[in-house]
């Protein structure tokens, strides 16, 4: 070969990469594991022998591929949370909605390519409470000439927070599904697997990050608690957030983060205060009032290089029902407006008003259950407690047009009008409102239209904060308060400037938020709380996104291995 051709070729394949990106490849092997933590053995289910599982790094415009080998006795399926997943929601992974199972003692190949996201996403099991166990990081970096918003930091360190069980998670879970009252809380929380030396049996093996003075690191935050939103500070030191569910941010600083399960949080560590060693933190941001939960601190410890200190620092953390303050956080942060990946559209297609949280549904036949007044917990939108389907999934019927798996009539409204924040016994405990209807309704958007939709908190039975996660798109977060959402006095609060992007929402507790988003993603796309005890109580609804006009804007075909029910 020629030199000239050779330049030429070498030219040729760097554009290609540049253009097209590269394709990275993972296998995953989920099995049984046997690790101690708390002064006991536990067996869990974990990913290539670890917790918690591999970080997947990749470039946007790379295209991903990771093999699924299913070796664990529980079925499985992996979701790649946030990722958009452009025309390719068969690899969006939860259970039902996109695909079936995979089988103990199968496997299946997700692929698909990242585009028009930069920042921390995370990959996590969409079957029943295996994700306690099964999850790790998917760090996005700019493309190859492209550069981040903000100082390129010295390190960058995924700081994974997680929640901890002295027990089988999936029988936990089952318990609580057979009596109908809520589970076991858990008995710790992790930072990257570990418990921290606030808990028995946990000082070896506490996570450390050693860090240089004067040097600046970027800690990408995921919070991957099963049941828990999280409050996490670093003693002495104050964090800058630049990003957040991989959607850049105007610099906000604080000495606080909150980051409910779903939501990831990058922030700018700088190494500037005396050598030491200084305890990085989290705890319960327990929104419920009267409501059990973990009352116990996970801990790290970031070390100065040099220091010889044997005693790090604790930082003062929020009382765990420190909603004005976690409030504060969320509703603070705002979106890059060079960044946004989709501007505020003034017209509106759809509007829906949906009432989320608690409620009760009947017992089974001749059974007493552990919810209020002999019943079982259930959970709802707009009085709709979404049941998955078991035969085929939703996504495989929006396909070759299979009815009677799903109906397209979820309601834009709830079908009672009432105050809905108020906890008086009127309304909390008012059997007209409490009882939900199990089904599996979803609502069908034209490809491309907007959809606008308020998220209403409600106070039938408890009132809590809810993350609410959309499969297959982002959105801009145009307002949020507390109280009853009022069109005219708070639609003047919406922000049309720089909204924050997410695909999780905290919404407040006894509060609302206004979300605006764009349908140009066909397919089937699941909207739920993820707070996994809300889940199987039916927290969730879903939208079906019509084809686009043209071959390029249709959802192909699935792939061949899909696994099928």
């Amino acid at each position: 070969m020629s030199r000239p051709f050779l330049l030429v070729a070498c030219v040729l394949a760097l554009f290609a990469s540049e253009v097209y990106g590269e394709v990275v490849e993972h296998t995953f092997h989920v099995g049984n594991l046997t690790i101690q933590r708390l002064c006991r053995s536990q067996m869990i289910t974990a990913v290539n022998g670890s917790l918690p599982g591999p970080t997947i790094r990749v470039r946007e415009g790379d295209t991903l591929i990771v093999h699924v080998l299913n070796k664990s006795p529980y079925n499985l399926t992996i979701h790649w949370h946030g990722v958009f997943q452009m025309l390719s929601g068969w690899a969006d992974g939860p259970v039902y909605v996109t695909q079936c199972p995979i089988l103990p003692g199968n496997s299946y190949t997700y692929k698909f390519t990242i585009t028009g996201q930069e920042g921390t996403l995370w990959w996590h099991a969409h079957v029943s409470w295996i994700r306690a166990t099964v999850y790790g990081a998917l760090i996005i970096r700019p493309r190859s000439g492209r550069s981040y918003p903000f100082p390129k930091p010295y390190r960058e360190i995924p700081i994974v927070l997680g929640e901890w069980w002295n027990a089988n998670v999936v029988d936990v879970e089952d318990e609580a599904l057979a009596s109908g009252a809520p589970p076991n809380v858990s008995d710790a929380f992790t930072i990257n697997g570990r418990p921290g030396d606030l808990y028995p049996c946990s000082r070896i093996g506490t996570y450390k990050l050693t860090v240089i003075p004067g040097k600046t690191y970027l800690l990408r935050i995921i919070n991957a608690a099963l049941n828990t939103q999280l409050f996490f500070k670093i003693a002495n030191h104050h964090l800058t957030v630049v990003s957040a569910d991989a959607s850049y941010t105007q610099p906000y600083k604080t000495d606080v983060v909150v980051v409910a399960p779903g939501q990831t949080t990058d922030v700018l560590l700088t190494a500037d205060r005396p050598l030491g060693d200084y305890y990085m933190a989290a705890r319960a941001y327990a929104s419920a009032a009267g409501g059990q939960f973990d009352n116990t601190t996970t801990t790290g410890i970031v070390h100065y290089e040099g220091s010889t200190s044997s005693v790090p620092l604790m930082p003062v953390l929020p009382a765990f029902n420190d909603t004005p303050t976690a409030h504060r956080f969320y509703s603070n942060l705002t979106s890059l407006k060079t960044t946004l990946n989709a501007h505020v559209a003034d017209h509106v297609d759809e509007r829906m008003f949906i009432t989320v949280g608690l409620g009760l549904s009947a017992c089974d036949r001749n059974a007493t259950c552990g919810g209020p007044n002999g019943l079982k917990f259930a959970a709802s939108m707009n009085n709709q407690s979404f049941q998955l389907p078991s035969t085929l999934s939703m996504l495989q019927a929006f396909f070759s047009g299979v009815k009677g798996i799903y109906t397209e009539d979820f309601p834009d409204n709830p079908p009672v009008v009432f105050d809905y924040t108020n906890t008086n016994p009127n309304n909390s405990f008012n059997p007209s409102l409490y009882m939900t209807e199990k089904n599996t309704r979803v609502k069908k958007l034209r490809y491309n239209s907007t959809v606008e939709i308020v998220f209403q908190n409600t106070a039938l039975i408890g009132v809590e904060n809810h993350p609410i996660h959309l499969h297959g798109f982002n959105f801009l977060v145009l307002a949020q308060g507390f109280g009853n959402y009022n069109p005219v006095r708070d639609r003047k609060k919406f922000n049309f400037v720089n909204p924050q992007e997410r695909n999780t929402i905290a919404v407040a507790v006894g509060g609302w938020a206004v979300v605006r988003f764009k349908a140009n993603n066909p397919g089937v796309w699941i909207m739920h709380c993820h707070l996994d005890v809300h889940l199987p109580w039916g927290l969730a609804g879903a939208f079906v996104v019509e084809n686009g006009p043209t071959p390029s804007s249709r959802l192909p075909p699935p792939p061949p291995d899909l696994p099928r029910c």
